[in-house]
């Protein structure tokens, strides 16, 4: 599980391609490091990867082809920044919402409106997000934690501070970004279930 406080963002090293598999090779800081073992998970982009392999500072993650479609790490060359979070542990603080790093699609950065302090992103609000993005709900957007802070019909807002913007890939985003997104779990959950219950009381 993951928390959505994105810890740093870092660069792509190197990518090995092959038919429907990706690896991903990232230069970890000594912080990040501490305690990382093979086999532990790693949101990139607020995407679980396992670590495949550590070579002093080296850390290798593999990626499937389900991963490299649904997500935009598929797209990463090197020298692209992402997004890294290491797997909360019991004890943590929780300063964002429980994720799962099972990003459900990718939307587009549709418009950017900055200001001295403050940036607003927009993004296309996808006809298969709509029931999840609630006003003032949570949202993770390439793994950062984040409250939705304006709705229309076809796109939604997040506000985005300094210290975001400076610790997360959103520094430089622009227009036609894809961004990846995972809808809070609990919301998902309560309006999956309504959903349910209203079509069997239909069908009854």
């Amino acid at each position: 599980m993951f928390t959505g406080i994105v810890q740093c963002k870092l660069a792509l090293q190197a990518v090995e391609n092959s038919l429907d598999f990706a690896t991903f090779h990232f230069d970890f800081p000594p912080a990040l490091r501490d305690g990382l073992v093979i086999g532990a998970s790693v949101a990139i982009n607020g995407t679980c990867l396992t670590v495949r392999a550590i070579e002093e500072q080296r850390i290798s993650f593999d990626a499937i082809g389900q991963t490299l479609r649904i997500t935009n790490l598929g797209m990463l060359q090197p020298g692209d920044w992402v997004n890294i979070e290491r797997a909360a542990r019991f004890g943590d603080e929780i300063g964002g919402h429980l994720l799962s790093g099972h990003i459900m699609t990718q939307v587009p950065v549709v418009a950017l409106d900055r200001s001295p302090n403050n940036v607003v992103v927009w993004m296309a609000r996808l006809p298969s997000l709509v029931p999840y993005l609630l006003d003032k709900g949570y949202v993770a957007l390439n793994g950062c934690s984040l409250t939705i802070a304006e709705l229309e019909s076809d796109r939604f807002a997040v506000h985005l501070i300094p210290e975001t913007l400076s610790v997360t890939t959103f520094g430089d985003v622009q227009v036609g970004t894809s961004i990846n997104v995972e809808v809070d779990p609990q919301t998902q959950a309560v309006v999956d279930t309504v959903e349910r219950i209203m079509r069997t009381r239909t069908q009854e």
